[in-house]
Parts: C-alpha cells; sequence; structure tokens
C-alpha cells in the first residue's frame, strides 16, 4: 500500500548508530509535512551527548525506559520514565544516560529535517565531514561541560 505512513509497530523504523547511541526513525517530516519528526534513542549506559546548541529546531524528549540526565542551560535534571525534557533552540543542551541499564528516549523535532542529520553523520568518515555536516544543519558543538559531566558521573562521550 503506497501513500502516507499511519501506524508504525514496535521494532519498525530504520535505524543508525552513533557509537553508544542508536536512532531509530519513526515518524517522518515527509509523514508530517514538515511539521514534526520523532526519533527513538536508545542510549548505552554512561554515555554523554556532546553539548550544542541548534539553530533551526526544538527537541521535546519523553523518558521511554531508565533514568536520563540533562543540562539545558544552566539547569540540570535527572528524568526517569514518563518525564518530558523540553530543548529549545538556541540554549545549549546536552544529556547522558544517568543509570546503571540501558535508556530510551522518544524525540520530537520540530519543524522536521534535522532527522536527516542522524543519517548523514552515521556515515560521515571524518572529522572534517562531521563538522560540514554541523554547519549544514546549523548544529555547533561545544565541550563547555565535558569535562565535569565526565568526571563527576563517569560518563564517556559518544563515539569513544
Amino acid at each position: 500500500m503506497d501513500g502516507p505512513t499511519i501506524m508504525v509497530k514496535p521494532g519498525e523504523g530504520r535505524s543508525v548508530s552513533l557509537g553508544g547511541m542508536g536512532v531509530v526513525f519513526k515518524v517522518s517530516g515527509a509523514d508530517t509535512g514538515g511539521a514534526f519528526a520523532i526519533v527513538e534513542h536508545p542510549i548505552e549506559p554512561g554515555r554523554l551527548v556532546l553539548p550544542h546548541v541548534h539553530l533551526h529546531e526544538d527537541e521535546y524528549s519523553y523518558v521511554l525506559e531508565g533514568t536520563i540526565g540533562a543540562r539545558v542551560g544552566e539547569h540540570e535534571v535527572t528524568a526517569g520514565p514518563g518525564s518530558y525534557l523540553i530543548k529549545p533552540r538556541g540554549l545549549m543542551h546536552t544529556f547522558w544516560n544517568a543509570g546503571p541499564g540501558p535508556a530510551r528516549l522518544l524525540e520530537i523535532i520540530a519543524p522536521a529535517g534535522f532527522e536527516t542529520y542522524f543519517v548523514e553523520l552515521a556515515e560521515a568518515g571524518d572529522p572534517r565531514r562531521r563538522r560540514e555536516l554541523a554547519a549544514k544543519y546549523g548544529v555547533t558543538y561545544s565541550s563547555v561541560w565535558v569535562a565535569e559531566l565526565t568526571s563527576r558521573f563517569g560518563l564517556k562521550l559518544l563515539g569513544q
């Protein structure tokens, strides 16, 4: 059957790995007229996403499983299943699996478009290409909180 996606079953969706965090594509921007996209992020214990700022989109995360730590601007929180994390564009943020077991987020990206960055990033082989992709998608990375968070919580950045 061709046409719009009307159901995504558990376990369905293309996936890529970003070295400690997965991206499972559930609802694409094509399915929503570009309004938003939804991905799942399974995250290994102790993995930290490099702090970053989005120029074009807001992210809304719903914790499905495990314990997520997050810093958004100057606010630091710990979120369990059923919690929502709001990461507005223009504000530095990071998140990590703060628990001993697996964690999983449902991430709503609005507007859609940034979800394609994950595919290109997973395929990027060298740092120069990753920098080009970050510029293309309007994301700026910073190591500003990395030393403190990795030492305080025993975390490792994705890909290490």
